[in-house]
């Protein structure tokens, strides 16, 4: 529930359209819901401005589908995001929305019920190859579930620099830019110094051994010598995107 459901409760309740007793009833699970197994925050989108997020990864499709239907329950006009799920959870979720889509690459299931979009500017998603693609969809579908304008600008990484400066005017239209890149992980000190806005840095695990699962890019990223670059985890888009999202609607 955001604040655009409780003004509209309220309203209801003014000129008597809704009781006072259905009211109470409704909020009667607020702050939180409790599932038992889980319990879901309904006032996520009140306090940070955007709901919270399932996170699929070792949750049953029954857990799932049980934490949705509460979601889909408080809010009617809510986007839901579930991040690194699989196919039979999706399969079930898309049985209690039908418009649920699935997508693979990052294994993200998202409900958009609202398009409406409030972020300022552009939010940019930039990787460094191809095999980097995932984890920025992970940060594509996200901010645009939050509610921003998002793009992505694929395998535009430093072995082949000149990819990147044929995109230099799409560079300089964004408010944000999420910088996602493995191996040695040095994607972002580049973009950060060609642009005068927030780079938020994504290590990937991509890479040979001694990348160490992502370790050594996110090392190199930490000692970035561009001053607006900062980092997220390892294989974290959807960190990336809410912080991107914080920015992008101050």
């Amino acid at each position: 529930m955001d604040e655009h459901d409780i003004r509209e409760l309220l309203s209801r309740v003014r000129v008597g359209r809704t009781s006072v007793e259905n009211a109470v009833e409704r909020l009667r699970q607020f702050p939180f819901e409790d599932l038992g197994f889980a319990k879901i925050d309904h006032h996520r989108a009140l306090r940070q401005g955007y709901p919270e997020v399932v996170y699929g990864r070792g949750k049953t499709p029954r857990q799932v589908v049980e934490i949705v239907r509460g979601m889909l329950r408080a809010s009617s006009r809510q986007n839901i995001l579930i991040t690194r799920t699989v196919k039979p959870v999706f399969t079930a979720v898309r049985k209690l929305a039908r418009g649920a889509k699935f997508f693979p690459s990052c294994g993200a299931v998202a409900i958009e019920r609202n398009r409406e979009t409030s972020g300022k500017g552009l939010i940019l998603i930039v990787t460094a190859g191809t095999s980097d693609i995932p984890v920025a969809e992970e940060a594509l579908v996200t901010a645009r579930l939050m509610a921003n304008r998002a793009e992505m600008l694929c395998d535009v990484g430093v072995a082949g620099l000149h990819r990147l400066l044929r995109h230099k005017g799409k560079l300089a239209e964004a408010r944000v830019i999420i910088c996602v890149a493995g191996m040695e992980g040095a994607l972002p000190s580049v973009v950060g110094g060609l642009v005068g806005v927030p780079v938020i840095a994504v290590p990937t695990s991509t890479g040979y051994g001694a990348g160490s699962g992502g370790v050594a890019a996110l090392l190199a990223m930490l000692n970035s010598c561009a001053s607006n670059v900062c980092v997220v985890n390892i294989d974290n888009g959807f960190g990336a995107a809410c912080v991107a999202s914080v920015i992008n609607r101050v």
